[in-house]
């Protein structure tokens, strides 16, 4: 796919990858649709596309709440009939364990990381369909992969929506509608921004910058993969996980949970 003139919506575009994807796509002459909670900082990336000479529309919408997707969704298809890009990025985490999280704190991830994708796609999964083009972009995680102590409910999200998106990539075949997951490592965002993750080590020497993980969505707009791992090595440690199961699990999990009993101890 060409991405001059195509219409690509981003969720979470406000900061961090969906800033730095919606700068990469404007790069290439894509019209851009900007959503996020925030609409003072969506100006803002806004303001940044204007050296693209593209088409803006800012769009102030919390993907928890499908009524207010629902409105979204008309007030873009109004103006550009279509999207041929939807780019599913906005999410977050609550670091704690079950145990101390409240029901409240595991609902607003699901809501928001997983069912904040479903309202999108069915808002605008049926006009790509009517046109026969177009491509789905969710960002996961590697903890799509790997249930960790500490972030089980964050992994639950983001193990659900790969196999949600797995199942739909079925789905959508000889459609001409495309998806895609990338799942990247830890990320250099302010995603480590909530109060939970305070005592937390935010960045380790291995994480990415969200440019790096903007230019790979970029890569999966156009790709027949369902998942993108980032950067691919890790690919390996997620195959030594399905494979041998008895002997990572049992590493992984003792290495977050020291992290998270210390969390407690302070």
């Amino acid at each position: 796919m060409d991405f001059k003139n195509k219409v690509v919506l981003i969720t979470g575009a406000s900061s961090g990858i969906g800033k730095d994807t919606a700068i990469e796509f404007a790069k290439k002459g894509s019209n851009i649709v900007l959503v996020s909670r925030t609409k003072e900082k969506l100006k803002q990336v806004a303001d940044e596309l204007k050296q693209f000479n593209v088409t803006v529309l800012v769009c102030q919408c919390d993907v928890s709440k499908k009524d207010q997707v629902k409105e979204m969704s008309k007030t873009v298809l109004e103006k550009f009939d279509s999207v041929d890009i939807l780019v599913n990025n906005a999410g977050f985490a609550i670091y704690g364990s079950v145990t101390d999280l409240s029901i409240d704190d595991i609902e607003s991830q699901m809501e928001t990381n997983y069912f904040g994708m479903i309202y999108c796609i069915k808002n605008f999964l049926p006009s790509m369909l009517d046109k026969k083009s177009g491509h789905i972009v969710n960002v996961a995680s590697v903890a799509a992969s790997f249930g960790l102590p500490g972030i089980a409910s964050y992994c639950a999200s983001k193990f659900a929506m790969l196999g949600f998106s797995e199942g739909l990539k079925h789905e959508l075949k000889n459609t001409g509608v495309g998806i895609s997951v990338i799942s990247p490592i830890m990320v250099r965002t302010n995603f480590f921004d909530h109060p939970s993750f305070e005592k937390i080590p935010k960045f380790s020497p291995t994480s990415l910058s969200s440019k790096t993980v903007a230019k790979t969505i970029l890569k999966a707009a156009n790709s027949p993969r369902l998942e993108i791992i980032v950067p691919s090595v890790v690919r390996g440690a997620v195959w030594l996980k399905n494979t041998f199961p008895y002997l990572i699990n049992p590493i992984l999990g003792k290495a977050f949970k020291k992290q998270l009993d210390s969390m407690k101890k302070d």
